[in-house]
């Protein structure tokens, strides 16, 4: 019998909403809270399924907040071939941009074409040419090739030496883990309940097949049976584990490869708009990124063995990066000393025998089970939503489920944050700063409005009274529960904005130690967490001129 309890994303509410878990059989229990298992408890609420997420850690705690930010199409796939994996991500990436305005944005890119690259003029527009085709884009987006003094007037920090000109074409800018937390309130709309810090400690097994997990709360302790008629694994690097779990690792594997991205000030690297760059040194690809007055460089591709939480960063993969960039961008070195913030992630990736990291495909792949365990490993953060519909295809077939609509359809809901529209000058008008409400809206879409009002109910709207009722509204809405919730994930202040995250924690703690009625243990324990978080973002090696 299913519970009367609201459907809700509640962190005031969570412990209430968590005493009901046990009392149904669900058709999907989906471990794994990044953007595939958001995706995918979407794809099956939305059907109809009697769907239960659960993440060990927060939302988006994993590679799903920690990639190069960008909803795009996989240009440099076209060189391994993958024609298919560029025609669906292209595509995903004009369907993400339609059903989530706020959060997904068009970005130019200008990739520069030198001398001495792996690809001169005439390749680099063949291959933009096949992109736009192959991933349908619109007339306004497609691209343009640019000579020697075009490239310059259009980015002029770019090196002069052996330039011979330029590709400009788009790709869309987002804000990965707010992109997660989106789809699951999307998900939670329709029915789907999502949890953090809840663990699955182990399998149920009826007859040889998986139907259920025991799963502990992380932050009480308490533990919870909770049956399912199919488990998916979409665990992203951790996914082996959990196959092992099940004494299912015979087949194939993953392969964890690391990424890593630095954050500087705009005005060490002022750049009129993103650039997608050859690393002469291994042909490799580097963005550089400006947003919201930083610039951050990346990504790297290395083998990763080692701990999943905290990959960590190393002065080599700091190094790689910034010597890519001073060879492209000479007028404007920058020193390690400079960089104001760093993250890495792990790709989880399907192993290939005699491949290199940067040569491993970025397809999905389900792997089934004899107990019935469904796993999916690889993919990209554009292609979440086929990903979730192929996994819950296969979910429905191979488990008998019952679902009201037989077919994906997440490609025509649009994203909670894009349920009404937002009157920009009215709020504007009001008083308040432009850049502000904009930084807003592009987090949360419409739920700006509920968060500015909250603000002025507190007396004015000022930053700080908008930024207090910002965080009481992902504690009610987001199920931020820690402090990192908020200043990490919910609203990406540690790397984007780092100056925020150490003016603010003191009043994100003093807040929630009074929402959460912390005792002073708890309270030392989420100070340490940030300070910890900050350590990992800007290492002492990386300060030291």
């Amino acid at each position: 019998m299913a519970s009367s309890t609201p459907i809700t994303l509640s962190g005031l509410h969570r412990a209430a909403l968590l005493e009901s878990i046990g009392e149904e059989e669900y058709d999907l229990i989906i471990l794994g809270g990044g953007i595939t298992g958001a995706g995918i408890a979407l794809d099956a609420a939305a059907r109809g399924l009697n769907t239960i997420l659960l993440e060990k850690s927060d939302f988006a705690a994993g590679t799903s907040s920690r990639s190069t930010k960008l909803i795009h199409g996989g240009l440099r796939y076209l060189k391994q071939l993958e024609i298919n994996l560029v025609m669906e991500t292209g595509r995903e990436r004009a369907i993400a941009h339609r059903i989530a305005p706020y959060l997904v944005h068009p970005q130019p890119l200008i990739l520069p074409i030198y001398k001495d690259g792996s690809l001169g003029p005439r390749a680099i527009s063949l291959a933009l040419y096949v992109y736009d085709r192959l991933a349908g884009v619109p007339k306004d987006e497609k691209r343009k090739m640019l000579d020697t003094p075009q490239t310059l007037s259009t980015e002029p920090l770019l090196s002069h030496r052996d330039l011979l000109g330029s590709g400009l074409y788009y790709e869309y800018l987002t804000d990965d883990a707010r992109l997660t937390m989106e789809v699951l309130k999307t998900a939670a709309n329709h029915g789907a309940r999502s949890f953090n810090y809840i663990t699955a400690e182990q399998f149920i097994y009826r007859q040889n097949a998986i139907n259920g997990v025991i799963a502990r709360d992380t932050v009480s302790g308490k533990m919870y049976k909770i049956m399912g008629r199919a488990i998916i694994n979409a665990t992203g690097p951790w996914v082996d584990l959990l196959r092992k779990t099940d004494n299912n690792l015979k087949r194939k594997h993953i392969q964890l490869t690391k990424g890593v991205h630095i954050v500087v000030p705009y005005s060490l690297l002022p750049l009129k708009q993103a650039a997608y760059f050859e690393v002469f040194s291994d042909g490799r690809m580097v963005f550089a990124i400006p947003r919201d007055g930083i610039t951050y460089l990346g990504t790297t591709d290395t083998p990763y063995e080692g701990e999943l939480e905290e990959p960590g960063i190393t002065p080599d993969d700091v190094d790689y990066l910034l010597a890519a960039a001073a060879r492209v961008f000479p007028t404007h070195p920058i020193q390690r000393a400079q960089i104001i913030s760093s993250w890495s992630g792990l790709r989880p990736l399907i192993h290939q025998e005699r491949k290199s990291p940067s040569e491993l495909s970025r397809k999905d792949e389900i792997i089934l089970s004899p107990s019935g365990l469904l796993s999916i490993a690889g993919g990209k953060l554009t292609n979440y939503r086929k990903m979730a519909e192929r996994v819950v295809n296969m979910a429905i077939k191979k488990h008998g489920l019952k679902s009201r609509i037989l077919q994906s359809h997440t490609d025509k809901i649009p994203l909670a944050g894009s349920s009404a529209p937002f009157d920009i000058p009215y709020w504007t008008n009001l008083g308040i700063d432009k850049d502000l409400i904009l930084s807003l809206y592009h987090r949360y879409g419409y739920p700006t409005a509920t968060i500015l009002a909250q603000a002025m109910k507190n007396g004015s709207p000022s930053p700080e009274n908008i930024f207090s009722a910002e965080l009481r509204y992902t504690i009610e809405n987001e199920m931020v529960i820690n402090a990192s919730d908020f200043l990490v994930r919910r609203t990406g202040r540690l790397y984007f904005y780092p100056d925020q995250y150490r003016h603010y924690q003191t009043r994100v703690i003093e807040q929630m130690k009074e929402i959460f009625h912390w005792d002073d243990v708890t309270t030392q324990k989420q100070i340490m967490e940030l300070k910890t978080l900050a350590d990992i973002s800007l290492p002492q090696w990386m300060r030291e001129r």
